[in-house]
């Protein structure tokens, strides 16, 4: 008896760690980023971090098609631990700024996208000289999530290696906030 008793216990301390350690982003792309970039610092030093993978959150405020990528204008959202968009405590400064996200044709968001109130977005920083609508900082898409108000709606995962078919769903009110 006490031998199940201490299993079980075992196993709902398992469940309570792991339900306290989720994140919005699957480990792989949190692996692979570098760690604590914020969009001053990615303004401040565009050269430090170019090529490299980062993670923002933000809010899509206008798109472009230009030829064959979709620009997506996204102003700045601070993440939290769980890489969540929120927003700023204060709506000036560097971190109340913009930036862009390059998703080539090939690439298909899920078709509510448009509908996504927040984003957390994966990308590689490019050389905003190179092609984009402007000098604010550009990353090329690897994994974007959506985030519908109070809840996560779906998200669009985007590998390099992987077509555009294969498109992460979260299912509705998994992740709440």
């Amino acid at each position: 008896m006490k031998v199940r008793i201490n299993r079980m216990l075992t196993g709902l301390m398992g469940l309570a760690l792991l339900s306290g350690c989720s994140s919005s982003l699957p480990a792989r792309y949190i692996q692979q980023a570098e760690s604590d970039v914020t969009l001053t610092s990615l303004m401040k030093s565009p050269g430090a971090y170019h090529g490299k993978t980062v993670i923002l959150g933000g809010v899509v405020v206008d798109q472009q098609q230009d030829g064959q990528r979709l620009w997506l204008h996204v102003r700045n959202r601070p993440l939290d631990k769980d890489y969540r968009p929120h927003r700023p405590i204060v709506n000036e400064g560097p971190e109340a700024g913009y930036y862009w996200i390059s998703v080539p044709n090939a690439v298909t968001l899920p078709p509510r996208w448009k509908q996504w109130a927040r984003v957390t977005v994966v990308g590689r920083v490019t050389d905003p000289k190179t092609a984009a609508p402007s000098t604010e900082p550009v990353l090329n898409l690897v994994f974007m999530r959506g985030w519908t108000m109070g809840q996560a709606q779906q998200g669009g995962a985007r590998e390099e290696s992987v077509g555009a078919n294969n498109l992460l769903s979260v299912p509705e009110g998994l992740h709440g906030e």
